[in-house]
């Protein structure tokens, strides 16, 4: 198995005569994957690949190299760091003892040194791997399997002597049962081919072992389901080692893990126990969230809406997408999904997507819509929503397509209603020369007077009244540029049949009479 190695250096001659050396050198199975100019540059390498060791400069601007070692233990516990320094500052060498250095090379390297070095450095990070495989292999399969077997029996019987026997160890100390569960990896499974799925569930595996081991936290296996057994015998009361490992894991992969721990256990009947609190701690995972450290909450309650709050709300929702109130849709999400008597159960959420998606098509229908159509919900959408693993995962979906669809009801509205208005201006023109009212339009376009009144004004900015004086006045000024037409001829054309109030509308509108406007224009 390779070798990975980071190197880190502002100056770029150095960085780049010093990965000329290491590549050229005669190091079997050792590769440089990255050689950063600045602590950044490197940390972010660090977040994209696992390295086994890393050469830096101490003295770099901004982040030094002794910041970069401490964040880069931050995210693999395990890396294996050498200083470089043009400087034999004691303060420097102690604080690279503390920070566990292999090394401290000072500049310019020689190249015995060097070599020396990395040749020690290869060789003890590959007698960790044989040793921490070795380990491994002390707890050999047939007893791994009884352990497990044991582990998912309903009642804790008496264990075998063989399983006793690798137990009395941990339990002297005390032992937790911690389980540890890759998040959404059925999502990210199929979406992978077999090789490559394979390929990264034994990296997972890998990155978690040597985790473990590093930190000193226990004995770890396969379990089952695609998860992972860690009997933590560390004191770790609060989890905080888990935490350590939730984050390290973060960096390290496009996914996270989320650990299901039991009670710390000094018998074998109580490590029983312990298992059973993991696994009902992490069936909590759907309500709690994930990426996260869970403890046994048995005595978690959970409830459903009643049918009526169900009604109420979703018909509520129903308005808020007609309006485009995305905060009125959210509150009804929350109130829908976190009812008083506590939140759902995964059956139940399901139950009651199924409720709440069959209401709101129902009424949609109402005004000649269709929500499948119109999220062009396929066949394959209520599969999707079993891949969720946690219940703000599924309400955050929700929550995007529901945004989405009230989105695209109102476009449509607002389309529709441009149809409309248009349609009524030309209607209007058509009569102006007659009387027009709102109730006359209503009626014949089917509307109440006060909505198409309030819809006439949302669109047009103005009353149905001004706007019809508006035009009146508009196409009054078009004819009275015309000498031969009389006064009450246009009056009378224009929809005002008494002449006088023709005048007073005309002089309101244009500051002057009819008779003023052509004197004015020279008509």
């Amino acid at each position: 198995m390779e070798i990975t190695i980071l190197l880190v250096d502002d100056e770029a001659i150095d960085l780049e005569w010093l990965q000329v050396r290491v590549e050229s050198g005669n190091y079997d199975g050792l590769r440089v994957v990255g050689a950063a100019k600045s602590g950044f540059a490197a940390l972010a390498a660090m977040e994209r690949e696992r390295i086994d060791m890393i050469l830096t400069d101490i003295r770099m601007p901004i982040m030094s190299g002794m910041e970069f070692a401490r964040k880069a233990k931050e995210i693999q516990p395990d890396v294996r760091i050498v200083f470089i320094s043009g400087h034999d500052d004691f303060q420097y060498a102690k604080e690279a003892i503390q920070l566990h250095a292999y090394d401290y090379l000072l500049k310019p390297v020689d190249d015995d040194d060097l070599e020396k070095t990395l040749t020690g450095l290869c060789a003890k990070i590959r007698e960790e791997r044989r040793s921490r495989s070795a380990a491994s292999e002390a707890l050999p399969y047939v007893k791994r399997e009884l352990l497990l077997r044991w582990f998912r029996e309903a009642s804790p019987n008496s264990a075998e002597d063989r399983v006793s026997e690798f137990l009395a160890p941990c339990l002297r100390e005390g032992a937790a049962v911690a389980l540890i569960e890759p998040d959404d990896r059925e999502r990210l499974a199929k979406e992978m081919p077999l090789e490559e799925r394979r390929a990264l569930w034994a990296r997972v595996e890998s990155f978690l072992a040597d985790f473990a081991q590093s930190e000193g936290l226990g004995e770890f296996m396969n379990g089952f389901n695609d998860r992972f057994i860690l009997l933590v015998t560390a004191a770790d009361e609060a989890g905080a080692s888990l935490d350590k490992m939730i984050f390290a894991f973060r960096k390290a992969f496009p996914f996270t893990i989320t650990i299901g721990l039991g009670d710390r256990a000094y018998r074998a009947e109580d490590l029983h126990a312990s298992y059973r609190q993991a696994e009902t701690a992490l069936s909590i995972k759907w309500l709690v969230g994930k990426d996260r450290v869970i403890r046994d909450a048995s005595s978690r309650t959970t409830g459903k809406p009643a049918a009526a709050d169900t009604e109420r709300l979703v018909q509520a929702m129903l308005q808020a997408m007609l309006e485009y109130d995305l905060v009125k849709i959210d509150d009804c999400l929350q109130a829908l999904f976190s009812p008083d008597g506590g939140p759902l159960r995964k059956s139940e959420a399901y139950d009651l997507i199924v409720r709440i998606t069959s209401k709101l098509h129902g009424g949609l229908q109402l005004l000649n819509e269709n929500l499948y159509e119109l999220l062009n919900w396929e066949a394959q959408e209520p599969v999707l929503l079993f891949e969720f693993e946690t219940m703000a995962d599924l309400v955050s979906w929700l929550r995007r397509r529901f945004f989405e669809l009230s989105e695209l009801l109102i476009t449509k509205r607002r389309k529709q209603d441009r149809k409309l208005i248009a349609a009524i201006i030309g209607y209007m023109e058509e009569r102006l020369a007659h009387k027009v009212t709102l109730r006359e339009v209503a009626t014949h376009f089917d509307f109440t007077p006060n909505y198409l009144g309030y819809l006439f004004k949302e669109e047009t900015g103005m009353t149905f009244s001004d706007y019809i004086n508006d035009v009146r006045i508009k196409k009054a000024r078009v004819m009275l540029d015309d000498p031969l037409m009389k006064i009450y001829e246009i009056s009378d054309k224009v929809g005002y049949n008494n002449v006088i109030y023709f005048n007073r509308m005309f002089k309101q509108a244009m500051g002057m009479t009819p008779g003023e406007y052509r004197k004015k224009n020279k008509i």
